[in-house]
């Protein structure tokens, strides 16, 4: 079993960053995949980007390539998704996820908010 807890969602403008951390327990980090969804009020959790368990390669949601960036510390289990240049509609609940068998994202945070105004 994987633990995930993400942290340093908020409240920002229009234009500003933020960055969100997700610790994970477990003995392997280096192995998970990890990934960024959200979820915006009355629509469906989308996918927004993710780390490869091998090399820890990136890729991300077109929605949100070139202003969004996924890295990832193994030493300290930790994975951090840093947001620039952010859009009101890029207002949601954060989750980060982790695949540990490539059988799929098994394993979720609770998610974290982010707001951003306009």
């Amino acid at each position: 079993q994987v633990q995930l807890v993400e942290s340093g969602g908020g409240l920002v403008q229009a234009g500003g960053s933020l960055r969100l951390s997700c610790a994970a327990s477990g003995r392997a980090f280096s192995t998970y995949t990890m990934a960024w969804f959200r979820q915006a009020p009355g629509k469906e959790r989308e996918f927004v980007g993710a780390s490869r368990r091998s090399g820890g390669s990136t890729y991300y949601a077109d929605s949100v390539k070139g202003r969004f960036t996924i890295s990832r510390d193994n030493a300290k289990n930790t994975v951090h998704l840093q947001m620039n240049s952010l859009k009101p509609e890029d207002t949601a609940v954060y989750y980060c996820a982790a695949d540990l068998y490539s059988t799929g994202f098994g394993f979720w945070g609770q998610g974290t908010q982010v707001t951003v105004s306009a």
